[in-house]
C-alpha cells in the first residue's frame, strides 16, 4: 500500500500576492507541471544560497530575442552562476537590439510577404534587417581591426565585445557587457552557427585573428575538477544544455539540476532527455536534487529568476 503524503491544497489567491508565494502554493497544489515549478524553485533556491556549489547556467538565443533577456540579464547581474553556456545566436540579438528595435509580430503572419520586406520572424518576434545585419557586422568588423592579430576562446571574445560596448549608451541594457563588467565565462561550443561567427569567419580570411577552442575546454576543467560541488539551470536542449552536463560528468554528476523545456521525450532527443536520464550517464548524480519542468521558458524563467530576488 503507499503511504498518504501532503495532501493536495487549493491555491489561495490574493491582492499583492509575492511570486515566492505563488510558488509555494503551486507545490502545495499536488499537480501537474505547477507542482514541478515549485520543486524547480526550491532546488534553484538552495542551489544559488549554496557556497560550496559552483553554478552553471546553459540557455539557447532564441530567448534573447524576447524580453526574457532582461530576466537572463537580472541573473548575471547578481552573480547567481559563475559559467554560462550558450549559442552563438545570444550574442547576434544581444548587439542586434541595442543598435535598433525588434517588434512585435505573429506566428501567423504571411512569410513570403514578410521575406519580400526584408523582415526576419522569429516565431512571433519580427527582426528587420537593418536590425539585424548591418549593425553586427558594422561593430564587429570595427572591433576585430582594433584587436589585431591574436589567438583566443570563445569566452575571451564575449568579454572583448562587452568591454567594446563600455560607452554605449544603452550598455546597462547588454547581456555582452555585464558578463564582461562580472567577468563571468560565457562559452559557446559553436561559435561559427550564427552572425557575429560568420563576420569572424570573413574577418579571418586574410587576417590572423584566431578562435581556440581548447582554452574554453581547458577553463571548464579547471571549473570541474575543483568545485566542490556544481549546479545548474539548464533552459532548452542542444549544444548548450549537453555542453554543461557533459563537462560535469567528469566529476561523477551535478548535485543540483533544473532543466527547462518543451521538447518530448519519446523521439530519444537529448532536448527530450528527462534529468533522470543524464543519472544512468553519471552527468547527475544520483542523490542530486533535480527536476524537470515542461513549458515555455518565456514563461517559466522569468518567475523562477524573479522568486530568487
Amino acid at each position: 500500500m503507499i503511504p498518504p503524503t501532503d495532501k493536495v491544497k487549493d491555491f489561495k489567491l490574493k491582492k499583492d500576492m509575492t511570486v515566492n508565494e505563488l510558488l509555494v502554493q503551486m507545490y502545495a497544489s499536488g499537480g501537474f507541471t505547477a507542482k514541478k515549478l515549485g520543486v524547480a524553485a526550491e532546488i534553484l533556491k538552495e542551489m544559488v544560497t549554496d557556497k560550496a556549489s559552483t553554478n552553471f547556467f546553459s540557455f539557447p538565443a532564441c530567448i534573447n530575442a524576447t524580453g526574457t533577456r532582461g530576466a537572463i540579464l537580472e541573473a548575471i547581474k547578481q552573480g547567481w552562476f559563475k559559467v554560462l553556456i550558450g549559442t552563438c545566436g545570444t550574442l547576434d540579438h544581444d548587439i542586434g537590439r541595442l543598435f535598433a528595435n525588434y517588434h512585435h509580430g505573429s506566428f501567423m503572419m504571411d512569410d513570403n510577404e514578410l521575406r519580400h520586406k526584408k523582415i526576419y520572424r522569429l516565431g512571433n518576434v519580427l527582426v528587420p534587417e537593418e536590425s539585424y545585419g548591418p549593425p553586427i557586422e558594422d561593430f564587429l568588423q570595427k572591433m576585430f581591426k582594433e584587436m589585431g592579430d591574436r589567438e583566443l576562446g570563445t569566452h575571451e571574445l564575449v568579454w572583448e565585445m562587452g568591454k567594446q560596448l563600455r560607452n554605449h549608451p544603452k550598455k546597462e541594457e547588454s547581456l555582452l557587457y555585464w558578463i564582461y563588467k562580472q567577468k563571468i565565462p560565457f562559452i559557446i561550443p559553436g561559435p561559427y552557427d550564427g552572425a557575429v561567427g560568420y563576420q569572424l569567419w570573413l574577418y579571418q580570411q586574410d587576417h590572423n585573428l584566431k578562435l581556440d577552442l581548447t582554452r574554453d575546454e581547458k577553463l571548464l576543467s579547471d571549473i570541474v575538477f575543483s568545485a566542490k560541488k556544481t549546479g545548474a539551470l539548464m533552459v532548452g536542449g542542444g549544444i548548450s544544455k549537453h555542453h554543461t552536463i557533459w563537462w560535469n560528468q567528469f566529476r561523477d554528476g551535478l548535485d543540483y539540476a533544473v532543466y527547462l523545456t518543451t521538447a518530448v521525450e519519446h523521439d530519444g532527443s537529448l532536448s527530450g532527455a528527462r534529468m533522470r536520464e543524464a543519472v544512468s550517464w553519471n552527468k547527475v548524480r544520483e542523490d542530486a536534487k533535480y527536476v524537470t519542468v515542461e513549458g515555455d521558458a518565456t514563461i517559466t524563467l522569468p518567475i523562477l529568476l524573479a522568486n530568487l530576488l
